[in-house]
């Protein structure tokens, strides 16, 4: 059934957004390095890699500079109109199109390039790789404001692999294991709503069985600190 609600859905938003698709392609083409669309290897349902699609939002060449994959606050490889695409997540439009290939489905864990793959820990990869990746899910929801969270240094990319990839893996694997039609939707309407208000802690409120995250995210999550007590990890 979610493969039928995946197909309907992503066809029935490219019919309703093609003018303004068309109109970003135009703006794209004519600023920053005229390429319209990055295409890039990532890892999906059974761990086979395919190519996923965005809206060119950072310098060609960005995964072989600076921090490779992983994009850091105020990251100097993103074009001018890459900063707006991205927070407003507009840039992942086009997986709309991964969606109707097979490749993805609109809700599921956010597919991740290789090296980001890899620093999940190794019993979550195997539970994550059982779906479909998604346009949306809730390691997206919760980690939407995930580029402030990185410091501006490169040197300080520890805290990726160190911090943040164990929980957002939790995250990702606790969706699969709880993975229903009334969680699809719901994350759908999540991730309407926080698209709509980026400070919300809806996300919390909506799943409170989430597990908890390490004190030095929950600012940077919107972890109410009024939440009740949950089972870390």
């Amino acid at each position: 059934m979610q493969r039928i609600f995946d197909i309907l859905l992503s066809a029935s938003a490219l019919a309703l957004l093609s003018p303004f698709l068309i109109l970003l392609v135009l703006l794209l083409r004519f600023t920053g390095e005229g390429k319209v669309f990055f295409r890039q290897k990532r890892i999906g349902k059974d761990g086979a890699p395919f190519n996923l699609y965005k809206f060119a939002t950072m310098l060609e060449n960005s995964p072989n500079i600076g921090t490779g994959t992983v994009t850091i606050k105020d990251d100097p490889r993103i074009l001018p109109m890459g900063a707006m695409l991205r927070r407003t997540k507009i840039n992942e439009l086009p997986q709309l199109l991964n969606i109707l290939l097979g490749d993805m489905s609109l809700i599921g864990p956010r597919p991740q390039t290789e090296r980001c793959f890899d620093a999940f820990p190794l019993a979550l990869q195997t539970i994550i790789v059982k779906v479909r990746p998604g346009l949306s899910g809730l390691g997206s929801v919760v980690f939407r404001g995930e580029e402030d969270i990185l410091p501006g240094e490169p040197e300080k990319l520890c805290i990726y692999d160190q911090v943040i990839a164990p929980y957002k893996g939790q995250i990702e694997a606790w969706y699969v294991e709880h993975a229903t039609l009334d969680t699809y939707f719901a994350i759908i309407s999540v991730t309407i709503w926080t698209v709509l208000f980026p400070g919300s802690d809806l996300v919390w409120r909506v799943f409170a069985h989430l597990p908890e995250p390490p004190d030095e995210l929950k600012s940077a999550l919107h972890y109410p600190p009024t939440a009740p007590a949950r089972v870390a990890g």
